[in-house]
């Protein structure tokens, strides 16, 4: 018997809400990680239906508009101080994003045309993964929605990403919802259970669990510890940028500070552009040696986010995207950094941040089209940033018995990114620090998603995991992916806890790029045999 509905549109209608729905809310901050595991389901079901590319891709994107809608709702911050520029990324970006869920269904459509249909439905998962991968890769980048990132809740399940990364992560999500689509239309039709399909479906569920069970009972293998203080001073994102009141936002962050230090903080983490100026400019050294001066006196190191800039006598001496100044003859490249300051060193640590935020940072190809610097632009002014040239791992070493201390200093966003992240962990780190400032977006989903997908990368790397938020959330992740402590959204607060260092590297850390090459690779093959195909039929024709 085939089974069927009566009114098919409708129950596509259906269908494809009910899969954006359950996805939508599987992701954090809401609790339903596990409908992630079924969401598919429905789409699935439908995608297996339909002939045409129109059709397909018209669901799809359908389908996948209300997943974006309910996930990334707060991209567009929709607070009272918001810019609007903001406002209308954020609204742009919900139409957008939906558009790249439509390379996996053509790639799906291409190989079931001219290859064959069972195989490419199948491989459907191995098109979604490759997608979410070149996603990441590219001057718009936006991986927020990668799949695996619903999982970070889920923290018995999410520990084989010390092995398979987050891309493993999505390919495990989306093979168990099409074995489960699979079950489904087998009983629907022949009104039979594929046991085959029903046995891979609780595999791929029960399988990471019992792993993730042993490795959550197993010893850490830590071999030292110490002691960090997070900085949360609340300050108004929008408003932190109007000139004045430096002296007051210092005296904050020393005040946090110090009550940090008496609860024996030897690190202390300030958030992402913790002053906004360019601090190490020659205009402000006033307010370094007061730094310094505190770093000093206190025996402790200091880790801040701050703005930095470069300065270059001409165009020779300047790097690819350097500005020229309209104040003299001179050349110039501003940067979203990370500075290290040690207690009796006259050296500061820098790291300028790699992975900027489309349009938020970086106008994308602005270095090669500069006018649309002009044409984009924050009233924050934070439009143009340049892009970092190396993933610098912060060597501490001034701190007495505990020898050298290696820190990642990841800038916000840049903690979504899996293989970037790893590169700082092969390169030595052995802590990984992320300096945010959230607080751009309200009490929204935004920042609570942001802090449960860092549990992700403590997992893959196996590192504990530092988050100094203006605004919050500011927490310290252990190298298992829990949450140890956590300040709340917009207070003014310090938090000072014990973080475990690790030289130790996983699977995932040694070949980050394994599955998404692998995918990626497999993918383009397909594409490029369906396009031969299609070439040869026009030509026999």
């Amino acid at each position: 018997m085939k089974f069927n509905f009566s009114n098919v549109s409708k129950r596509n209608v259906i269908f494809g809400i009910s899969t954006g729905l359950m996805l939508g809310l599987a992701f954090p901050p809401l609790p339903f990680y596990y409908l992630m595991f079924v969401a598919l389901v429905p789409y699935l079901i439908v995608l297996r239906e339909k002939e045409g590319l129109a059709e397909i891709n018209k669901f799809t994107y359908f389908t996948f508009f209300i997943f974006n809608f309910i996930a990334l709702y707060w991209v567009g911050s929709w607070t009272k101080d918001a810019d609007p520029f903001l406002m209308l990324s954020g609204i742009a970006l919900l139409f957008f994003n939906p558009l790249l869920f439509l390379i996996p269904s053509t790639l799906y459509y291409l190989t079931k045309k001219y290859l064959n249909k069972n195989f490419s439905y199948w491989l459907f998962p191995v098109f979604w993964v490759m997608y979410e991968y070149l996603y990441s890769v590219t001057e718009f980048r936006f991986p927020w929605l990668t799949l695996g990132n619903g999982l970070a809740y889920f923290t018995s399940y999410v520990q084989i990403a010390d092995i398979i990364g987050v891309y493993g992560l999505s390919l495990l999500v989306l093979y168990t919802n099409l074995f489960l689509a699979r079950l489904i239309l087998k009983y629907l039709n022949e009104l039979k259970i594929d046991k085959v399909s029903l046995s891979l479906a609780l595999a791929l569920l029960i399988l990471p669990i019992i792993y993730g069970g042993v490795k959550l009972d197993k010893s850490t293998g830590l071999k030292r510890k110490i002691k960090v203080g997070l900085i949360q001073p609340n300050f108004n994102p929008w408003k932190k940028w109007e000139a004045g009141n430096l002296d007051e936002q210092l005296g904050i962050y020393f005040d946090l500070s110090r009550k940090a230090v008496n609860k024996g903080a030897k690190i202390i983490v300030w958030p992402e552009t913790a002053l906004p100026v360019y601090l190490l400019s020659g205009s402000y050294n006033e307010y370094v040696n007061k730094i310094r001066a505190f770093v000093d006196s206190n025996n402790i190191c200091l880790i801040t986010g701050m703005p930095n800039a470069k300065f270059y006598k001409d165009s020779l001496n300047a790097p690819f995207g350097a500005k020229k100044s309209s104040y003299g003859n001179y050349y110039f490249t501003t940067y979203n950094s990370v500075l290290a300051f040690q207690p009796y060193s006259a050296e500061v640590q820098q790291y300028g941040k790699i992975k900027l935020v489309p349009f938020g940072e970086k106008v994308p190809y602005a270095e090669y089209l500069p006018f649309l610097e002009n044409l984009i632009k924050w009233n924050v002014g934070i439009s143009s940033w340049n892009t970092g040239t190396d993933t610098t791992v912060f060597s501490l070493g001034q701190l007495k018995n505990y020898g050298t201390i290696k820190v990642a200093p990841l800038i916000c966003i840049e903690s979504i990114y899996p293989d970037f992240t790893a590169q700082f962990v092969k390169r030595g780190a052995e802590l990984i620090s992320v300096v945010t400032n959230d607080s751009w977006y309200g009490n929204s989903s935004g920042p609570y998603q942001h802090k449960a997908f860092a549990a992700l990368r403590a997992v893959e790397n196996r590192r504990f995991v530092i988050r100094a938020a203006n605004g919050g959330i500011s927490c310290i992740i252990s190298n298992k992916g829990k949450t140890l402590e956590h300040t709340q959204m917009f207070e003014s607060t310090y938090l000072v806890g014990d973080v475990g260092l690790s030289d130790e590297t996983t699977f995932y850390t040694r070949h980050p790029l394994l599955v998404p090459l692998t995918v990626s690779i497999f993918s383009l093959a397909l594409l490029i045999l369906s396009l031969l195909k299609l070439f040869l039929i026009k030509v026999k024709k």
